[in-house]
């Protein structure tokens, strides 16, 4: 069960309701959600994103974890690996993603957690594939889907039917990676 994972800088976590208000201000910041549909969430929204991330761990094993930095225990997002919505085709297993608050970007955090959450679907859950997808202009994204060894799946393509037709965010690309060996 994936109640918590540790790399060297950081802890992903379950939720608590200590990380509300922090999430919340990540989920209200217009650079932060650019590439998100909808763009910006209430608390309301981001209370209902954490009950159900509680939800699925529980439920399920996995889910979307709180990520909080080590050294001083500031809530910098979430990451985590979930089962993909049926907005995705094809029939993949699991899914890798993260958001992280702005002012922690460009620092490896989402590399750091994503090898972690990959160690844990090779050798916990035995997961043969993870894939992750974005839309299609969120270049930041899949310059760190690049970066840690997934590759874009030619051909896959597909319109997120959870944004609305003719929105910039609705092309979206599928990227995976194979577990190793």
């Amino acid at each position: 069960m994936m109640l918590s994972l540790e790399t060297p800088r950081l802890l992903l976590r379950a939720w608590r309701d200590k990380d509300r208000v922090p999430f919340a201000a990540i989920n209200a910041d217009p650079e932060t959600r650019q590439y998100y549909y909808p763009s910006l969430l209430t608390s309301a929204e981001t209370d209902a994103l954490i009950d159900e991330a509680r939800k699925e761990l529980i439920s399920e094993g996995i889910g979307f974890l709180a990520v909080e930095r080590k050294s001083d225990g500031a809530l910098i997002g979430g990451a985590g690996l979930s089962r993909p919505g049926p907005e995705v085709p094809g029939n993949f297993p699991l899914e890798i993603g993260w958001i992280l608050g702005r002012s922690y970007w460009r620092q490896g955090y989402a590399t750091e957690a994503s090898y972690r959450c990959f160690d844990f679907a090779w050798d916990e859950l035995q997961i043969d594939q993870l894939i992750g997808y974005t839309s299609s202009i969120n270049l930041p994204s899949r310059r760190v889907m690049e970066k840690i060894g997934m590759v874009q799946v030619i051909g896959a393509d597909f319109d997120d039917t959870t944004v609305p037709p003719g929105h910039v965010l609705r092309p979206h690309v599928l990227y995976r990676i194979a577990r190793p060996g």
